[in-house]
């Protein structure tokens, strides 16, 4: 209901069934108790990426920890639209960017893919698990994007699932206009999108001869990997998604 919106809203890694205990984590606890100053008997909605949102109050709280009891269903529920981002990783605040806004944007996958001009190859997958699960309880979303581990782009395309479309943004603008192609869209979708510098000529020829690949172009003027990311996703939902 839309009065439980301005209830605090936590990620918990816990089945969650009316009557059931919580543990929340220190830095949970140090959240309610210390920073929004919430006390036992408080109510607060969590979720746990499957079992939907749930209403559940303070039984105990303290500088070490607390915990909840789980009380009543609040949503049920409800998968994010089934699209992919694939990326090559830039630098650490322009990756939390990404990773934050395209969970906002209602991505299902990351699948973080090394270039010959990739730059920044290392990726911490449980930072980048904390930032997904930041974005999710500030946006109201009930499930959790996957977050793969990075791999190397002939090794994706070798073993890519060809019932899943890519949509290349290729930045040399020999692509498609992107809405043309996604108006006529179906089907599981993957985003694709390079690292600063772009792909190599070898890369592209390779994207452009599977049959699975279309080039899409993103306008007239060079964008970040960051904001081609968002920008594309953006048109996706707006054109296939859950918008």
């Amino acid at each position: 209901m839309r009065e439980n919106y301005t209830l605090t809203r936590l990620y918990v890694d816990t089945p969650l069934n009316a009557g059931a205990a919580v543990t929340l984590e220190p830095a949970q606890a140090h959240y309610l108790g210390t920073v929004l100053r919430k006390s036992v008997s408080d109510t607060v909605r969590i979720f746990n990426g499957h079992d939907g949102e749930w209403a559940a109050e303070i039984s105990m709280l303290s500088k070490r920890g607390g915990s909840l009891i789980v009380t009543d269903p609040l949503r049920r529920h409800h998968d994010a639209p089934d699209i992919w981002l694939v990326f090559a990783p830039v630098r650490k605040h322009r990756t939390a960017f990404i990773f934050e806004k395209a969970t906002e944007l209602g991505v299902s996958k990351f699948v973080p893919v090394i270039t010959a001009r990739t730059q920044f190859a290392k990726l911490n997958t449980d930072k980048a698990r904390a930032q997904i699960i930041e974005a999710a309880e500030q946006t109201e979303r009930l499930d959790l994007p996957e977050v793969a581990k990075p791999k190397k782009l002939d090794s994706l395309l070798d073993n890519w699932d060809k019932g899943r479309r890519i949509i290349f943004a290729d930045e040399a603008g020999g692509g498609h206009s992107v809405l043309d192609i996604l108006r006529n869209y179906s089907g599981p979708c993957a985003l694709l999108i390079g690292p600063e510098g772009g792909f190599t000529e070898a890369e592209r020829d390779r994207l452009l001869n599977m049959d699975c690949v279309d080039a899409v172009s993103l306008g007239p003027r060079i964008l970040r990997a960051d904001t081609a990311a968002i920008s594309l996703l953006t048109l996706w939902q707006s054109a296939q998604g859950d918008w």
